[in-house]
């Protein structure tokens, strides 16, 4: 269990570089207050109010890739059940406050997962500069 990290997992790393050398900038494992619930996405765009997570197959419960434990099942199924549990209620409670929220999993290509947060950014971009002609 120690193996496992909280931060700084390779496929999170390899995100982060990736958008930092696209000029990219933007705070990791950012801690947000919600009304009831603290939130803290691996990537956060701040300003256009974006948070991505990259979550891990096995303790996310990837459709893919998720597997059943087979040894003290007893205690894993429960606690996995939980983290999905956890993720949904973060990402109800994030789209309440007005956040877009991506989410891929460990085993995205690099180019794929980059290009979802690409997306979600760009968008956010347009949604806030349409709001900012308004005034």
């Amino acid at each position: 269990m120690q193996a496992n990290r909280r931060v700084n997992s390779k496929p999170e790393v390899r995100l982060r570089s990736a958008l930092h050398a696209l000029g990219y900038r933007f705070r990791k494992d950012h801690r947000l207050d919600l009304d009831d619930v603290r939130v803290r996405p691996d990537v956060v765009f701040t300003r256009l109010k974006v948070a991505v997570f990259v979550d891990g197959c096995f303790w996310h419960v990837c459709p893919a890739h998720g597997r059943e434990p087979t040894r003290n099942e007893w205690y894993w199924t429960p606690k996995l059940r939980r983290n999905v549990e956890r993720d949904r209620r973060a990402d109800s409670a994030l789209r309440h406050a007005g956040w877009t929220v991506v989410r891929v999993w460990e085993h995205e290509a690099p180019e794929d997962a980059l290009q979802a947060v690409l997306h979600a950014v760009d968008h956010a971009k347009n949604l806030r500069e349409g709001s900012d002609t308004s005034r």
